[in-house]
């Protein structure tokens, strides 16, 4: 069993963003260069090496809906403004739910928005583990313009997921926008497979929103469910 999920069941809960972020980046997986910072006094010396605009968001189990909870502050542009985002968003989530369990406050310089993608895993009670593709945003919410496989899944297998949505011509380029790095999208998808199929204790991934550029992606927000 990973050390990290071992360290999360030992305390009853799943992955936090931080850990899900670094099982990722330990399957090669791309993720914005990020600190968590647990107190005031940490803030100038975690910023420094990160560059700014910056996102700042509430680390804890127990705030699923961060923004709900003023746990987010984005476009921070120098250090006094970054203590106060920290200052303000543990006020917000204290008082949002005084009880709950806070293990900091993560930091990440801001990625250049890009076509969105949306990667998931979920164990479904006859298939078993499923992954699930599809671009993000309206994409997904409206249009549920998404495909599925059981898992493992092979490079052919991610190949078709990505050419059977409807919107495989946007990653492709239209209007005059550059083609999208397909070949990173299929790599992802095969090292959330092999993720899954290596990791059994998590019954579900959501990886959303997942940037994709001309050269390569960057998994934005992750969370992963014990």
């Amino acid at each position: 069993m990973h050390e990290l999920i071992k360290n999360a069941k030992k305390e009853n809960r799943s992955l936090l963003e931080t850990e899900a972020k670094l099982l990722l980046r330990d399957y090669n997986i791309s993720i914005p260069t990020f600190k968590l910072i647990r107190k005031k006094e940490e803030v100038k010396n975690a910023i420094h090496c990160l560059g700014y605009p910056l996102v700042m968001k509430i680390i804890s189990p127990d705030i699923i809906h961060k923004s709900e909870a003023g746990g987010v502050k984005i476009g921070i542009e120098n250090e006094k403004s970054a203590l106060w985002a920290f200052q303000e968003i543990m006020r917000s989530v204290k008082k949002y739910n005084n009880s709950a369990r806070i293990h900091g406050i993560i930091a990440c310089k801001m990625i250049p928005q890009s076509i969105e993608i949306i990667v998931g895993m979920m164990k479904d009670p006859h298939f078993g583990p499923v992954i699930m593709f599809g671009l993000g945003g309206i994409f997904v919410e409206l249009l549920k313009d998404v495909s599925f496989r059981v898992l493992p899944i092979k490079e052919k297998d991610a190949e078709d997921m990505i050419s059977e949505i409807k919107g495989y011509k946007i990653l492709q380029g239209i209007r005059g926008e550059t083609k999208k790095d397909i070949k990173a999208i299929k790599e992802l998808l095969i090292k959330i497979s092999q993720l899954s199929m290596e990791n059994p204790e998590i019954t579900e991934i959501d990886l959303n929103p997942v940037f994709v550029f001309e050269n390569g992606l960057k998994v934005i927000d992750a969370r992963m469910i014990l």
